[in-house]
């Protein structure tokens, strides 16, 4: 039973549940404005019709996998996931919205200082733990994923986000924002934690400088981290993000 329509999304008669969820949202919830839109799909910002919530609704191309993984998840530094659906490679989602501003719009203020870049990154190395636990690897870790909720940090958008496959020896697609991509990810190897180590070093890198690190590395110790982070391999950058975090 779902507390935000009072049923289940079992599908009725010959309609699937992926076509049911869609025939739910539209009756539940009003579109308030449509955030985003690309060549895999849409974010919306929809509104419960009768507690007036906001929600955001995600349409994608893609796999379900992570955020079937994330119903479950109560985390304060991700949103909460409250419903998945999926039908032949078309992935819809409702998902709570964490109201703020991103890391993106921030940044257009000026840099951060280290306390408050450094805090950023223990919150986005929080939720990246929660992440890799679960088996996954976020794939798009970069200031338009994050968004600034008071002073915590919460990551967002899973569309690109995969399951790590023990026996896989690449990812079967190529997916992550030039830039804060890792080497791997264009294909190279399977992408694990550490490709996400790597983004997170170039974001932590941006928000100290308004650089990508191979224009502008951050100074001191700052700097090392971040060099740490954006190794070429693998191997040698941090293994996990709670080594990460100690780094700090």
């Amino acid at each position: 039973m779902h507390s935000l329509w009072g049923k289940s999304l079992s599908g009725k008669g010959k309609a699937s549940v992926y076509d049911t969820f869609l025939r739910d949202v539209e009756t539940y919830f009003e579109e308030v404005r449509l955030l985003k839109r690309g060549a895999r799909g849409s974010v919306t910002l929809l509104r419960h019709r009768s507690t007036g919530k906001r929600y955001i609704f995600r349409r994608f191309t893609g796999s379900a996998e992570v955020y079937r993984k994330l119903l479950t998840v109560d985390c304060p530094y991700l949103p909460r996931i409250e419903e998945v659906a999926e039908q032949d490679g078309q992935v819809a989602v409702l998902e709570e919205y964490v109201q703020g501003d991103t890391l993106t719009f921030l940044l257009e203020g000026g840099v951060l200082s280290w306390p408050e870049a450094r805090r950023v990154t223990e919150d986005v190395c929080a939720a990246l733990w929660v992440l890799h636990s679960l088996g996954a690897v976020h794939r798009d870790v970069k200031d338009s994923n994050v968004i600034l909720r008071g002073d915590q940090a919460v990551l967002i958008d899973f569309d690109a986000s995969r399951i790590i496959k023990p026996e896989g020896t690449a990812d079967t697609v190529v997916l992550g924002t030039t830039g804060y991509a890792a080497p791997e990810q264009f294909g190279l190897s399977q992408t694990d934690g550490r490709a996400d180590i790597y983004s997170l070093g170039v974001l932590l890198n941006v928000m100290l400088t308004g650089q990508h690190p191979s224009r502008q590395l951050a100074a001191g110790h700052a700097g090392r981290v971040v060099q740490r982070c954006t190794m070429t391999s693998p191997e040698q950058r941090y293994h996990s993000v709670q080594e990460l975090r100690e780094a700090l």
